[in-house]
């Protein structure tokens, strides 16, 4: 929309205005998510709600690089008993186990990383007495 009010219309006639012609061409209801309920209605006001959505669909993260490698270092934890194979547990380790590795090597900014790689031959073995022989 690059048109200008003109002058001597008042705003609220324009815009009503461009809102019949945009219907009238069918624009509106070619807009993602029309006819549907708003997201988080019954959710409590958060005056940030657009900040945290927009950082959660470009895939910001706030937290300090070390704090981020301890959170995925704990979802993988918590991902292993989950997995199906033993090369999927060794995937998921050796994937982070290079990020920590990495990390340490060159010390990322903020709080101390205080993690150390996985074993990940225990992790395995302690894996495979936990599973569901069936």
């Amino acid at each position: 929309m690059t048109e200008r009010k003109p002058a001597g219309v008042s705003f609220e006639s324009w815009v009503d205005r461009q809102i019949r012609e945009s219907e009238q061409r069918g624009d509106i209801s070619q807009l993602p998510g029309f006819g549907k309920p708003l997201e988080s209605l019954e959710a409590p006001y958060d005056e940030n709600w657009w900040i945290k959505q927009k950082m959660q669909r470009e895939g910001v993260s706030v937290l300090p690089p070390a704090l981020a490698l301890r959170k995925q270092a704990e979802d993988v934890a918590e991902a292993v008993p989950g997995a199906r194979t033993e090369a999927e547990v060794r995937r998921m380790l050796a994937e982070v186990n290079e990020k920590i590795r990495a990390a340490i090597r060159r010390l990322p900014p903020g709080p101390p990383l205080n993690l150390k790689p996985f074993d990940i031959d225990a992790v395995v073995d302690e894996w495979r007495t936990t599973r569901d022989p069936s």
